[in-house]
């Protein structure tokens, strides 16, 4: 099993942006030497609790200050980028790391960042599925044309070509009912989330999205990655009293953006959004223990995860470790350091722990690479 941290690079409302950078680099080179698998960074724009606004740049950062964490986005939102430019930049941090990239993407639940930029919500699926297609197509044919709604390209040759080959391992972001059969279908990879939903609730999405898979005649079952919510302590009380004032902050900050983009256009009824939020504004702590998030000591959270890759058959986690933003550093640190050094050695067997302990590997399986 895999195991990640998702990581917004927070910044707290008395903190200055230096430091947020600074504490959220800290972060990754702990990553890094406690052998966490993977770091994901979310994109957030016009955002005071983050500074995370620009998620390559930052990934060619900690390319250049590691040597065996993989590096993931978790989502570039490709609806707001020129596609072409994003293949460049993509493929440049997968040269750069030396092919530890993953590039997740996805389209953002919120329209308020869609205004700023001048570009209608409402055609981000059309724009999404425009712009993954001419980013495949740029990392993986020698040249290549396309003509469609919103991006026209006439015979162009990208350079740098992406490390990995064909490409870097792309994952996609599911959060309707309807997505999951279809990126099924397609043979992508998921994220699944339970921001807005339960644990209970993203079970069936799943199915659906394993059926469409099997349906489609691709090998295996599918991979599903959940990014959730993860405090780790040294006892049970501190697990429960520390995080429990960002967590509760954040699910009412959340109930608020979705009831209001509920009224946006290119809002769709079968996002929930109006029926999310107003659930979200009545959770209480309890339930998000129950429903949404894994805290506890190390034996504790490690055995919640057990039940939830066997419940929903994962692949991996993004762990969010300072869900809110609010909690202080110094523990967001020594929960990553007990998720790394006593949760993720029960879900790891000896060869895996071997083959991850080779900064080179990826180096050593590439014949031909110098």
């Amino acid at each position: 099993m895999e195991f990640g941290v998702f990581h917004e690079f927070p910044r707290r409302p008395e903190q200055s942006d230096a430091d947020a950078f600074a504490e959220g680099l800290e972060l990754v080179d702990a990553a890094e030497h406690l052998g966490l698998d993977v770091l994901w960074l979310a994109e957030l724009h016009l955002s005071p609790r983050s500074v995370l606004a620009a998620p390559l740049t930052i990934a060619a950062a900690i390319a250049a200050r590691t040597t065996r964490l993989k590096i993931g986005t978790a989502v570039q939102v490709l609806p707001l980028v020129n596609p072409l430019r994003l293949a460049e930049e993509a493929a440049t941090v997968d040269q750069i790391s030396r092919g530890r990239l993953i590039f997740g993407v996805g389209r953002s639940g919120f329209a308020r960042t869609y205004q700023a930029y001048g570009i209608p919500y409402a055609e981000s699926r059309d724009r999404f599925a425009e712009a993954l297609t001419i980013i495949v197509k740029a990392w993986t044919e020698s040249s290549f044309s396309y003509r469609g709604t919103y991006h026209s390209v006439a015979d162009v040759s990208i350079t740098p070509r992406p490390y990995q080959q064909p490409h870097p391992p792309i994952r996609v972001a599911a959060t309707t009912p309807p997505t999951f059969p279809q990126l099924g279908a397609q043979g992508h990879p998921v994220f699944g989330a339970v921001r807005q939903g339960t644990f209970s609730e993203l079970a069936p999405d799943l199915d659906a999205y394993r059926a469409a898979y099997s349906a489609a005649g691709h090998a295996g079952r599918g991979e599903i990655y959940l990014r959730v919510p993860i405090y780790v302590a040294d006892t049970a009380e501190r697990a429960l009293s520390e995080p429990e004032p960002s967590m509760t902050q954040f699910y009412r900050a959340m109930a608020a953006q979705l009831v209001e983009s509920a009224k946006e256009p290119g809002a769709r009824p079968e996002d929930r959004r109006r029926e999310r939020g107003e659930a979200l504004a009545r959770l209480t702590f309890d339930q998000m223990g129950r429903e949404k998030v894994v805290v506890g000591t190390p034996e504790m959270v490690a055995d919640r995860l057990a039940e939830l890759r066997d419940e929903l058959g994962l692949s991996g986690i993004l762990a969010e470790l300072n869900c809110g933003g609010q909690i202080p550093h110094a523990r967001v640190m020594r929960s990553l350091e007990l998720l790394c050094t006593e949760v993720m050695p029960r879900f790891k067997n000896t060869t895996e722990l071997a083959r991850e302990s080779d900064p080179l590997r990826d180096h050593h399986e590439r014949p031909g690479r110098s």
